[in-house]
């Protein structure tokens, strides 16, 4: 089964093109100007107002780039603290998990890995008492056989894509 037709993996696609220049020369930009204008990148890149605007709707439209909303730290909406937690899932229950953890709001990431367990998640919680309880709730969605949980103390290396635009 692939992930595209498994029900619970959709957000598991990728975008299928790999961006020109031009599309990467636009978020470039945007990384120095977030608020810039249309017109700002156009005079800016040299490029017309209607090809910014176009080159800006697809990157939106094809999922290149991530809603606005996940740029905002965890700790500017009160969840101060941040923790991975690794899952190993029962595989004839994998659809079912994918579904209950969807419907945990501190859950902000989950991805598929190799090795001993099937799952990372990235979860934020407010303070200790919180993460014990996300921790719970974990542990309760199907098919979820077992978790271990890391803190994060402290973010060394910020997500980061800037560098990979050259």
């Amino acid at each position: 089964m692939t992930n595209e037709s498994r029900p619970g993996c959709a957000a598991l696609t990728r975008p299928t093109s790999v961006l020109d220049r031009m599309a990467r020369r636009v978020l470039h930009a945007l990384d120095r100007e977030p608020r810039a204008t249309v017109g700002w990148l156009s005079e800016t890149l040299g490029i017309a107002r209607g090809t910014v605007q176009a080159r800006l709707g697809a990157l939106f439209e094809t999922d290149v780039l991530r809603p606005p909303s996940t740029t905002a730290r965890p700790a500017s909406l009160g969840y101060s603290l941040r923790a991975y937690v690794t899952a190993a899932v029962a595989q004839s229950e994998f659809d079912n998990a994918m579904r209950a953890l969807r419907h945990i709001p501190e859950v902000i990431e989950c991805v598929a890995v190799a090795g001993t367990d099937d799952l990372v998640l990235q979860v934020v919680a407010r303070d200790a008492d919180d993460l014990y309880r996300i921790g719970q709730l974990v542990l309760r969605c199907p098919g979820i056989r077992r978790t271990a949980t890391s803190l994060v103390l402290q973010e060394l290396i910020p997500y980061r894509m800037a560098q990979l635009l050259v």
